[in-house]
């Protein structure tokens, strides 16, 4: 396998978290499930072969996916493949920090996945072209360049975004709509309506999401947790909302998650081959 991760420096790095290049991936799994994790991702795909998206409950595709998709914030799961043999592209936003490179609000696009070219603009595919030509060691310093000649007039933070969000990160179970909307001096509406816009959900999903996450990068690898002392810790009402909202997330109890996970944070292997 060959791979590179890259991190962006400033400008771009104020809005991309990383971009990862793969090829030659060969799990042992053909598909995996994809639990939320409060990220959008800009997917390029350098093969020319479709990819599916499947029933989380059938494994029947619904979807198919070609050249470049965008992939919006999840409150479920998504079942992919697990990228055998592609050879692929996968560039990660900063919470936040997806929208002024969009030609529609983030809510728009809950739980759905569509044709890059359709949310960024036709240039994309021309990117994806020029990604295709340059050697693998540069296909990541080529996306950059041309992504940033793309949006160059673009690189606009919103500082009350960033700052609820950095609110929900820093304590995603002690952050409350009404103490955020106290110090920014917005109306609660005026304050939902501009997250949603920038974010994708509500701050009360987006704090519900963060919080599972943040659940998830807890429980690792171990092998034998105490679940009553994790929906304490997290601030869950009690251990059946903490099951509730735990299912809600990911389509499984936590005890079926911890039979199910494989070796990488997020992705639960599905169907072997």
């Amino acid at each position: 396998m060959v791979s590179f991760l890259r991190r962006p420096e400033s400008p771009l790095g104020d809005f991309i978290e990383s971009i990862f290049y793969y090829e030659g991936f060969n799990p042992g799994h053909l598909i995996d499930r994809f639990l939320p994790d409060g990220n959008v991702q800009l997917i390029i795909d350098l093969s020319e072969e479709s990819k599916g998206i499947y029933d989380n409950n059938t494994l029947e595709e619904i979807q198919s996916c070609r050249r470049a998709w965008f992939s919006g914030f999840r409150t479920k799961p998504i079942t992919i493949p697990s990228g055998q043999h592609s050879e692929m592209m996968v560039m990660q936003f900063r919470k936040g920090r997806a929208f002024p490179f969009l030609n529609l609000p983030l809510n728009e696009l809950k739980n759905l996945v569509v044709d890059a070219d359709l949310v960024l603009g036709a240039e994309i595919l021309t990117i994806r072209e020029q990604v295709q030509e340059a050697p693998s060691e540069e296909k990541i310093n080529q996306f950059i360049a041309g992504f940033l000649q793309l949006f160059a007039d673009r690189l606009e933070k919103n500082p009350f975004t960033d700052y609820f969000l950095d609110q929900i990160l820093t304590v995603p179970n002690l952050a409350t709509l009404k103490d955020v909307t106290q110090k920014v001096g917005y109306s609660q509406k005026h304050l939902i309506d501009i997250f949603k816009k920038n974010v994708g959900v509500t701050p009360k999903v987006c704090l519900r999401t963060i919080r599972f996450q943040k659940v998830i990068e807890f429980i690792g690898m171990q092998s034998q947790v105490e679940w009553s002392s994790v929906a304490h810790n997290f601030g869950f009402y009690d251990q059946s909302h903490f099951i509730s909202d735990f299912k809600f997330f990911s389509g499984y109890t936590p005890n079926e998650y911890l039979d199910l996970r494989g070796g990488i944070l997020n992705y639960l292997p599905i169907s072997t081959g």
